[in-house]
């Protein structure tokens, strides 16, 4: 099956990862997607093990089910490629900064000029209404300015630190395709196309504020903001005499249970300590660090079968490795297997979501740099001498033999 967005097509000028992870959950939903690359590819290309030059695996997961055209969007005709391909688009999407597409002739007017209809969605650092607005974004200035590192100095004696994942731009690159996935509905039912804008620092900022805004909520504010169980040193994965775990007693619920399971069915309601769930938040340091202490008194496999017969959320804290023999996993099928055509046999994670009436079907793989070019170029009507032509003035890249 093809997917509930089968039949939209997607231009994607984008490159590192907030934008591409957007592009690929569109191609992970039936897009087809074209992705532009300049002559030397995208740079995620060269991130990681591989075994070809250019074919790492962050860009092999962040750029599944795309074709490749190499466009040097600097030349004329590469500008002229890149607006024939926009007018048989149905949606655009970028993240240099706003004024960079203007400067190259792919600002939303110029666009919307060769395509009315077109969504014109721009992935990238910050508003363009305030003094940020020409600033360079990436990940780990995205973590700083929003509070997430300052967030983690509170945890780690007062030193800032990143979380070690793309978080904003993956984050980022969701909303974004949330965002035009809704303006394809809004499309649909009145016919016309938009600008959509998703600056990283603006969409990042509910996320940890939604957590984090505390008594600063209020006016005049009744703290300083943030969540005292998640800022608990004690929030961590329990040791247990073999290993580690993350267990979740949390309501009133789980703790009756787990007190009770340990011999101690009295303390929830003798204990003012927990009494409630705000009473447990005020003392969330000690009771953290009384539950740590009674972990490390059984094993990792004895605390499971206790939590789950107790039905208390817990986990066992896997090595990335580990995955691969998770027994949900293997029975999901969420890892599968791919013969990619140049990388050979691959193994790449499942799409989360499911839909009934539209499912997902094969999906293409990570493309060679320029793999598609003449395909996409003669489906946009480009003959095979000009095709040649472009090749010749540097203006695309051709696969050469063996890519």
């Amino acid at each position: 099956m093809p997917g509930p967005l089968d039949g939209i097509r997607v231009l994607d000028l984008t490159s590192t990862l907030m934008g591409p992870y957007a592009t690929q959950t569109l191609a992970d939903m039936g897009a087809e997607v074209v992705k532009v690359e300049p002559p030397e590819g995208d740079i995620v290309r060269h991130i990681g093990p591989s075994r070809n030059a250019g074919m790492g695996p962050i860009f092999l997961n962040t750029n599944r089910g795309k074709q490749s055209l190499v466009l040097d969007l600097k030349k004329p005709d590469g500008l002229a490629a890149a607006l024939r391909l926009a007018a048989r688009s149905d949606v655009l999407v970028y993240n240099l900064r706003p004024h960079s597409m203007e400067k190259l002739g792919l600002g939303y007017e110029a666009v919307a000029k060769v395509n009315p209809r077109i969504v014109y969605a721009g992935v990238y650092g910050f508003g363009q209404d305030g003094p940020y607005a020409a600033l360079p974004a990436y990940d780990d200035l995205m973590q700083g300015a929003t509070g997430v590192a300052a967030l983690n100095a509170r945890i780690h004696g007062g030193t800032p630190g990143y979380v070690p994942l793309g978080l904003v731009d993956r984050i980022v690159g969701l909303a974004a395709s949330g965002a035009i996935s809704a303006a394809l509905l809004h499309r649909e039912k009145t016919g016309q196309g938009q600008r959509v804008d998703v600056p990283m620092f603006e969409t990042m900022l509910p996320f940890v504020l939604g957590d984090h805004l505390g008594g600063l909520s209020y006016d005049p504010p009744l703290d300083q903001g943030g969540y005292a169980r998640m800022l608990s040193p004690g929030r961590r994965p329990y040791r247990t005499r073999d290993g580690w775990i993350c267990a979740m007693v949390y309501t009133d619920k789980h703790w009756r249970a787990f007190c009770a399971g340990l011999g101690m069915p009295d303390l929830v309601a003798t204990d003012p300590r927990f009494a409630d769930h705000g009473a447990r938040i005020a003392h969330i340091d000690e009771i953290l660090d009384m539950v740590s202490g009674i972990m490390a008194q059984r094993d990792t496999a004895e605390w499971m079968e206790f939590f789950i017969k107790a039905d208390i959320p817990a986990m066992p804290v896997n090595e990335i490795a580990a995955l691969f023999d998770d027994p949900h996993l293997r029975a999901t099928g969420f890892f599968e297997d791919e013969d990619h055509p140049t990388e050979g046999r691959l193994r790449r994670p499942a799409i989360g979501p499911r839909w009934s009436g539209s499912p997902t079907g094969e999906r293409r793989a990570a493309p060679r740099l320029g793999a598609d070019g003449a395909a996409v170029l003669r489906d946009a009507g480009y003959t095979q001498d000009e095709i040649a032509q472009l090749a010749a003035l540097g203006v695309t890249r051709l696969p050469e033999s063996g890519d």
